[in-house]
């Protein structure tokens, strides 16, 4: 059975549209008392701990900080080469030019573990007076054949994104 999320969405709408609306004035009290506890409670200077989200907790490495390892292959002469690259940064390899952009992977307690990251290659034909992208999307290590460099000459993929998540140590 397929569960659609719009479905899923509408659902849990009306769900809470529901349970807001049938809010008495017993419930209205109840808020209210608490709303005059928590105010005392401060007025004392014994606050209560906000709830952390996810993203104050600690969250993964930041983007700027990860580090992708990216293979290229020229195909002519059959010479592999790896280049460790954060997001942002391009090289430049004789006639091509490879821009990581952003790079990820699951943690390591989720299930598929998946290694991806968004590579632009832009290349200098023969011929040519500027580079021509082409290719511009994710790779994935698990799945190369999901997304492919189709160049006649050069094959680009991703071997690695080096990042932590919280609890790592």
């Amino acid at each position: 059975m397929r569960i659609y999320p719009a479905i899923v969405i509408a659902t849990a709408a009306s769900l809470i549209a529901g349970c807001s609306e049938s809010t008495s004035e017993t419930d209205a009290q109840t808020d209210t008392g608490t709303d005059a506890a928590a105010a005392d409670a401060s007025a004392e200077g014994t606050e209560e701990e906000p709830e952390l989200s996810p993203v104050e907790v600690g969250d993964s490495t930041p983007m700027a900080e990860r580090v992708a390892t990216i293979g290229l292959l020229n195909k002519r002469n059959n010479v592999s080469q790896d280049f460790e690259l954060r997001p942002g940064e391009v090289i430049e390899q004789g006639q091509v030019i490879v821009r990581l952009q952003a790079c990820e992977r699951t943690a390591p307690y989720e299930f598929p573990q998946e290694t991806g990251a968004f590579v632009q290659v832009d290349v200098l034909e023969r011929g040519q007076d500027e580079h021509a992208r082409v290719f511009s999307g994710w790779l994935f290590k698990e799945n190369p054949s999901l997304n492919v460099v189709e160049h006649p000459v050069y094959d680009v993929w991703v071997k690695d994104c080096t990042m932590s998540f919280p609890g790592d140590e």
